[in-house]
């Protein structure tokens, strides 16, 4: 497992190498000057520094960690002959202490306004030069930062940070700042982005069961551009044949429907099949089902964009009940409930609106699922009881001839096998199987002495009596 100081070092890298790559491939086009001059800078002997103090002496934990690496890149224009003036300053930046990966394991904590202030106040470097200062933190920036980012006079920042599924995190800190000049700072490609769609499609599949997936909802969660998610959506569409994509209402939304098989697609069906199926019905479940997921995906989206709307008025509800309980004056609380009284009121038109559309998303999403039922039999062909059972009585006939002609060939086996065997062989098997001839007949032998001797016991006995006498 990475350690949280490697992970840093990866971002570090992954952060100046696409910058580096944006600024060769578009940076003349949107930064002043006729030649530009790159000077790469880092901060490795603070970081050695910061090891001194904790008394660590390790070259290889001093590699594993980040060096705040970074570049300046200036533009300058012609003066006069031989004289020259700055026109811009770019700049990409990494911001990662060192102190907390040095403590700690764990991930460092984000980084805060005041480090943020004091790291871009040593990057600028020209004082009536325009400077575009790109700053990426590994551990992300703490929350106020993002919504208020510091403001520096002649200065346009921009804030990175990775996101956990991969991306980057990208705002400008002036909202007027041309977008194309906060895309230099972006390290992520057009490819990766569209895979982060689809990985993020994937996770939300289960979605599309009873609903479907707004491009628009996605572009804010990926922090994406919503074109580039309208053609990944497009894409991934056309990659599966049950997806679908629908741009009604201004927004692209995917939605699962049902796959039409058409003559190009079925390479095996013959000329006079096709023409058959044109005049049958078959294939009108798939249109039913195409056209009321699109109508169940529409809903849907209005369904959770009415309970986006809900929570908003929950939240202004819950900020007017605090103004009102801080309100000083009697005047100024009954005005704060008589606001209340009207969102709660529309709270609970929402909430009915709500209702009723899942009730006609439960009705379509049954009618679906009955027609998908119906085409998955029609797809199966089973065959008809009377051919199941032409089929069972050639089976069952087919069996007993096997087991007959298998009977007939054990017994030929067997007897094959005695004729074969010729009176010697009968003989050895017979002495392997029981005695051999010589063992019975001193059997007998034994026998007959053995009567012999107990026949001549008594008339031993008698002798001894009558001599007495």
């Amino acid at each position: 497992m990475k350690t949280s100081a490697a992970i840093a070092k990866e971002v570090e890298s992954s952060y100046l190498a696409g910058v580096s790559a944006n600024l060769k491939t578009a940076g003349s086009r949107f930064i002043a000057g006729s030649w530009f001059k790159r000077e790469d800078h880092d901060d490795g002997e603070k970081v050695r520094a910061t090891m001194v103090d904790r008394r660590i002496y390790d070259r290889h934990r001093y590699a594993e960690l980040p060096h705040g690496r970074g570049f300046t890149i200036r533009g300058f224009e012609r003066r006069w002959l031989f004289g020259k003036r700055i026109k811009s300053v770019t700049v990409a930046s990494v911001l990662a202490p060192p102190g907390p990966l040095l403590e700690s394991e764990e991930s460092a904590p984000p980084v805060s306004s005041s480090q943020l202030m004091e790291h871009v106040r040593s990057l600028m470097t020209e004082g009536k030069a325009t400077h575009l200062i790109g700053v990426c933190s590994p551990s992300g920036f703490e929350e106020d930062v993002w919504n208020n980012p510091p403001e520096f006079q002649n200065v346009k920042l921009v804030l990175v940070a990775p996101r956990e599924d991969g991306g980057w995190r990208v705002s400008a800190g002036d909202t007027k700042l041309d977008p194309r000049l906060c895309k230099l700072f972006d390290p992520e490609d057009v490819g990766h982005k569209i895979n982060r769609v689809r990985r993020e499609v994937e996770a939300r599949s289960t979605d599309l069961l009873t609903g479907s997936l707004s491009a628009t909802k996605l572009a804010r969660d990926l922090e994406l551009p919503v074109p580039l998610v309208n053609n990944a959506l497009e894409a991934v569409a056309k990659a599966d044949p049950e997806l679908r994509v629908s741009k009604r209402s201004g927004d692209v939304t995917l939605y699962r429907g049902a796959a039409v098989m058409s003559y190009e697609e079925d390479g095996s069906m013959s000329l006079a099949e096709w023409i058959k199926s044109l005049f049958s019905k078959q294939g009108e479940e798939a249109k039913k089902i195409n056209v009321l997921s699109e109508r169940r995906a529409s809903l849907s989206g209005r369904l959770d964009r009415l309970y986006e709307d809900i929570g908003k008025l929950e939240k202004r509800e819950e900020k007017l009940r605090q103004e009102g309980k801080a309100a000083g004056s009697q005047v100024a609380k009954r005005s704060k409930a008589a606001q209340i009284s009207r969102l709660r009121k529309e709270i609970a038109r929402c909430n009915t609106s709500a209702a009723m559309l899942s009730k006609q998303i439960n009705i379509i999403s049954t009618h679906i699922h009955n027609l998908e039922l119906a085409q998955t039999g029609n797809i199966a062909q089973l065959p008809s009881s009377e051919d199941l059972t032409e089929a069972a009585v050639n089976a069952e006939e087919i069996l007993e001839q096997l087991n007959a002609s298998d009977d007939l060939v054990s017994s030929l086996d067997i007897g094959m096998a005695e004729s074969a065997m010729s009176d010697d062989e009968a003989e050895i098997l017979r002495e392997l199987e029981g005695d051999t001839p010589e063992k019975a007949s001193t059997g007998k032998k034994q026998e007959s002495a053995s009567e012999a001797a107990r026949s001549s016991e008594p008339e031993e006995r008698e002798r001894p009596q009558a001599q007495a006498e």
